[in-house]
């Protein structure tokens, strides 16, 4: 693990992004702080793991549910339920009778902890970028092309967040091999806690299935070149994105 207790990390993690949320700073600065944020938060998550492993009651199996409002509930969710797959946590998309959605999501204490920290943050950012965007004279319609815009900033985040967890893995895997840890490896470690909220979401919701958020707006590529400056988001949307619903 680092020289870093975990504590310490988030913290870190904390100031920058709220550096970068703040309106004096600049398009380039925010890039720096979020990317710095995405790298102190994927070691973070690689050494609570860790930790785990070692001490089983330090981080915990646990769940939460997620109640978002409108507007734009379902794209907040589709977001919300990118960066937690990122992070290596379940989520399932639950009926509400309230305009908005609910998401319930299982992840270890630490992951789901993450997930919430960087969804609030992308909130800002992703709100801020919307209102500085152009909508184009040719675009069919402008709430289609904002509602395809913000599908476009969530995929690229969330790429870049888990592009940056799999660079942590590989990084503390290499950095235990150089100090002949003896211990199991960390993408062992990390498959086994994916394995344990796997069943915990099965045993919560045996049957569910795979629901897909489409986008009849234009703004996509736009919204996804604005994301890649948030530098930290999942693999990459095609036109429709897979999720689960109860």
């Amino acid at each position: 693990m680092h020289a870093d207790p975990p504590a310490e990390l988030l913290d870190r993690v904390r100031k920058l992004l709220a550096k970068a949320e703040d309106d004096g700073v600049t398009p380039a600065e925010a890039e720096a702080l979020t990317a710095k944020a995405a790298e102190l938060m994927a070691r973070y998550g690689i050494d609570r793991a860790l930790l785990g492993a070692l001490h089983p009651g330090s981080d915990s199996p646990a769940d939460r549910v997620f109640d978002l409002d409108n507007p734009w509930a379902a794209v907040k969710a589709h977001l919300l339920s990118g960066l937690a797959a990122a992070l290596r946590c379940q989520c399932v998309l639950l009926n509400r009778r309230a305009p908005g959605s609910r998401l319930h999501v299982f992840g270890y204490a630490s992951d789901i902890e993450r997930a919430d920290i960087l969804f609030t943050s992308l909130l800002v950012q992703m709100a801020r970028a919307l209102a500085a965007a152009d909508i184009p004279a040719a675009a069919s319609g402008a709430k289609a092309w904002r509602r395809s815009w913000m599908l476009g900033y969530a995929s690229a985040v969330v790429a870049r967040v888990r592009d940056a967890e799999e660079r942590a893995a590989r990084a503390s895997d290499a950095d235990r091999t150089k100090s002949g840890d003896g211990g199991p490896s960390t993408a062992l470690v990390l498959a086994d806690r994916a394995m344990t909220i796997r069943r915990q979401a099965q045993q919560a919701y045996p049957r569910t299935r795979q629901t897909r958020v489409t986008y009849t707006g234009n703004g996509y590529a736009s919204g996804y070149r604005e994301g890649q400056k948030a530098d930290i988001g999942g693999a990459k949307l095609k036109r429709g994105v897979a999720a689960l619903t109860r």
